[in-house]
């Protein structure tokens, strides 16, 4: 094995780990999709991972300066084809083997941006670009790999996916409640004040997101075989995030961050792989 053979491999050793460090839930969802999906869609993750890592962990230090260099060099990479940054090296090669457009990888970073500076968004619209550029384009992202640049395809599930990550991200969203207002000092929801959070409140973003799920099961269903199992099996674990969510007193989730224990994770995991084995021995 050469040495560039050697640094790929490397690369992409780096941006599985970076998966798996930070996301067991997403690490679970990745090993149910084909092999083949594997590598690209750990190059998307961890270049992702990093990024937020500098805006939401990196206290102390001067984000905006780190960003700014990310973006730098993410860009690049992407111009000359590598990086001696494993995970950036990875990333480049899945948008450049994947041909991904650079305006979702441009939205992305003004997401990362919009961490920085702001606390409050102002307005239904302002959160909807907030949450196009720092989710629903990883979405698209991955769609991309998922239909094998298959553009009819592409197009025809786009709402679908962009559905997918905004669902993700309002989980997140209520999930991270505390820690956003009360350690980063965010407020994503902009018509909640934290001492009006009531049931009738809860209610009204639980309605969006059940709607974000509706459309997004609709598509996923028309994926390829290759990757339909392994979305599903995400899906499944942020609405069961979601019905406990539902289930519980606004006070609650103001009071501690939600989760799903392990147990439950490993049976939507176990269901998943054996209902993606039995499709591939029909196939």
């Amino acid at each position: 094995m050469d040495n560039l053979k050697i640094f790929n491999e490397l690369s992409r050793l780096c941006s599985k780990k970076v998966t798996q460090l930070y996301s067991t839930s997403f690490s679970s969802a990745i090993s149910v999709l084909h092999a083949d999906l594997h590598r690209p869609i750990y190059s998307i993750y961890g270049f992702v991972r990093l990024a937020d890592e500098i805006v939401d962990s990196f206290h102390g230090y001067n984000k905006k300066s780190l960003l700014d260099d990310f973006k730098r060099d993410t860009f690049g990479a992407i111009q000359s084809g590598v990086s001696i940054n494993p995970v950036l090296h990875s990333f480049q090669w899945v948008v450049n083997t994947y041909h991904i457009d650079h305006h979702y990888i441009h939205a992305f970073f003004e997401s990362m941006y919009a961490d920085l500076d702001k606390k409050v968004w102002k307005d239904q619209n302002e959160l909807n670009a907030y949450i196009y550029g720092s989710a629903e384009v990883v979405g698209l992202m991955c769609l991309h790999i998922f239909c094998e640049g298959d553009q009819e395809l592409i197009k025809k599930l786009t709402p679908s996916a962009q559905a997918l990550g905004a669902a993700f991200q309002k989980v997140n969203f209520m999930r991270d409640l505390r820690e956003d207002t009360y350690d980063l000092g965010r407020r994503y929801f902009h018509d909640i004040q934290m001492d009006q959070f009531d049931k009738d409140t809860k209610i009204k973003i639980e309605q969006q997101i059940t709607k974000d799920f509706e459309q997004a099961f609709d598509g996923l269903m028309q994926l390829p075989a290759k990757s339909r199992y392994g979305v599903l099996l995400a899906y499944r674990y942020y609405l069961c995030l979601f019905e406990k969510i539902k289930r519980l007193p606004p006070e609650n989730i103001l009071n501690k961050r939600i989760r799903v224990p392990d147990y439950q994770k490993l049976l939507l995991l176990l269901r998943i792989s054996l209902g993606s084995r039995l499709a591939t021995n029909l196939a």
